[in-house]
C-alpha cells in the first residue's frame, strides 16, 4: 500500500488528537472537537483549516498565443491581475476532469489551483493543450491555510499590512507574513467571510501556531464538508465528475458558452438539445440524513441518486444534492431516498440551502 502523503501541519495535529482519515492519496483530519461544534466554529466564530492537499500549478507565458486560454472553461485574457476566477477543466465531451481557481498574479503569470484526487491528469491534461509556455507543479512547495467565518478578518488583520476590507470577493493580494511570501486570497468553501493563504511549508506550522493562540479553532474535512454543501457548492468526485457536465451539475453561471475552449461545443450541444439530468437540491422532512448514492425514487420509479448528503445543524435536517432524470421528475411532488435500510422522504428545494 503506498503511504499516505502528510501535510506540513501534520505533527501539530496529532498533538491534537486528531481524527484522520485518507483523503485523495493523504493523511487528512476529518475532525478535532467535532463536527457539528468544527461547524459552529466556523458560521459563528472563527475556523482554521489545513487545506495543504490541493495542488498549485505555477502557469508562465503568454496568455494569448500559449493556448492557456482555451485551456479550461475561465476566459484568463479577461481576468484582470490580482483577481481569481472559478471554472473547469473539461474534456471533449464537455465532462469535467477538475474544477479549479485560475489567479492572475501578473500579465503573463497564473496560479492554477486544482484538486489533489486530479492534480497528476490535470497537469497532464494542461501541458498537452499549451505551446511556448511552462507550467510546474509546485503543489508540496506550498501549504494552505483557510480563516474562515465572520471573525477572520479581525484574527488576520495583525499579520497583514493590508486592508482587509478593500480586499473584494475573488481578488488576492502578493504580501508577506512572518517576513515569508504569502499569496492571500479573498475566497472560501464555506460561504462565511474568509480567506484562503498560500504559504511554505515552515511558514504554515508558524502561522498555524499564532492562529490557535489567538483563539482560531482547528476544523476538519468533516465540517467543511457540511459547510459547504449548506451553500450548494459542488464537490469534486461526488456532483462533477468526467461523466457530469457543469450544465447537468446546475452550473452554467460558471461557463460561457460565447468563447472558445475544449469542450464548449459539446456543452453548447446539450443545452441545445436539452439536459436528461440535472442535479437537484433537497431537504428531509426529518433529522435524518441520506448518504452518497442513495437511489432516487418518486411515485415508486427509480429516477436518479444522491451525490452529496449530510445533517445541518441550521436547518435540523438532512439536506442533499441528487441528480435526477428530467424526463420522469414531478416537480409537484415528494421524491424518497433509499437505501437497503429504508427510506427517507424529502422535497426538492432551491440554493443555498442558508443565506449568508
Amino acid at each position: 500500500m503506498e503511504e499516505l502523503l502528510k501535510t506540513p501541519l501534520h505533527a501539530r495535529q496529532q498533538e491534537l488528537k486528531t481524527k484522520n482519515v485518507s483523503f485523495c492519496g493523504w493523511d487528512m483530519p476529518i475532525q478535532f472537537d467535532g463536527i457539528i461544534a468544527e461547524h459552529g466554529y466556523c458560521r459563528n466564530g472563527v475556523a482554521l483549516f489545513d487545506t495543504s492537499h490541493m495542488g498549485e500549478f505555477f502557469f508562465k507565458g503568454d496568455i494569448k498565443t500559449s493556448g492557456i486560454n482555451e485551456a479550461t472553461s475561465v476566459n484568463i485574457d479577461a481576468l484582470a491581475v490580482g483577481k481569481c476566477k472559478y471554472g473547469f477543466l473539461l474534456n471533449d465531451q464537455g465532462g469535467v476532469i477538475d474544477d479549479l481557481i485560475v489567479y492572475r498574479l501578473s500579465e503573463d503569470e497564473l496560479m492554477i489551483v486544482v484538486n489533489a484526487a486530479t492534480s497528476k491528469l490535470d497537469l497532464e491534461t494542461l501541458n498537452a493543450r499549451i505551446t511556448n509556455a511552462t507550467l510546474i507543479d509546485k503543489s508540496l512547495e506550498y501549504a494552505k491555510l483557510d480563516v474562515q467565518g465572520p471573525k477572520s478578518k479581525e484574527i488576520l488583520e495583525k499579520y497583514f499590512d493590508v486592508d482587509l476590507d478593500a480586499l473584494q470577493f475573488f481578488s488576492f493580494v502578493q504580501t508577506k507574513v512572518f517576513d515569508s511570501d504569502c499569496l492571500l486570497s479573498r475566497t472560501g468553501y464555506t460561504g462565511e467571510l474568509g480567506f484562503e493563504l498560500y504559504i511554505d511549508n515552515e511558514t504554515s506550522v508558524k502561522l498555524w501556531d499564532a492562529l490557535l493562540a489567538d483563539g482560531a479553532n482547528p476544523a476538519g474535512l468533516g465540517a467543511r464538508d457540511i459547510l459547504r454543501l449548506e451553500m450548494g457548492y459542488s464537490l469534486y468526485g461526488n456532483d462533477l465528475s468526467e461523466d457530469i457536465t457543469p450544465l447537468e451539475a446546475n452550473l452554467e453561471k460558471f461557463v460561457n458558452l460565447k468563447r472558445d475552449y475544449v469542450g464548449k461545443d459539446a456543452l453548447a450541444k446539450q443545452k441545445k438539445e436539452g439536459l436528461q439530468r440535472i442535479l437537484l437540491p433537497f431537504i428531509t422532512t426529518t433529522r435524518r440524513s441520506a448518504r452518497k448514492d442513495f437511489e432516487v425514487y418518486q411515485n415508486d420509479k427509480k429516477i436518479g441518486f444522491v451525490t452529496s448528503a449530510a445533517f445541518s445543524p441550521i436547518l435540523n435536517k438532512g439536506i442533499g444534492l441528487a441528480m435526477v432524470d428530467t424526463s420522469t421528475y414531478d416537480e409537484n411532488a415528494q421524491i424518497q431516498l433509499r437505501d437497503n435500510r429504508g427510506s427517507l422522504d424529502a422535497n426538492i428545494t432551491t440554493l443555498p440551502f442558508i443565506n449568508k
